[in-house]
């Protein structure tokens, strides 16, 4: 019973990414969203792993 990551069509700001990894962890799509937020201060390659998420990722 394998549960796949979309994107959510109910929780969505910009692409749904966020909400559609909220519902998977079952967690609050604004509580993703802050910690998304917040990683962007550290060094790394946030804004491209999401916008890959974002063409990937089946709507759901």
């Amino acid at each position: 019973m394998a549960v796949e990551l979309v994107r959510s069509r109910r929780n969505r700001m910009i692409a749904g990414v966020c909400g559609g990894i909220a519902e998977r962890v079952g967690r609050k799509p604004s509580t993703i969203r802050w910690l998304f937020v917040l990683s962007c201060i550290l060094p790394g390659p946030q804004f491209l792993i999401y916008i890959v998420l974002w063409v990937v990722l089946p709507e759901g």
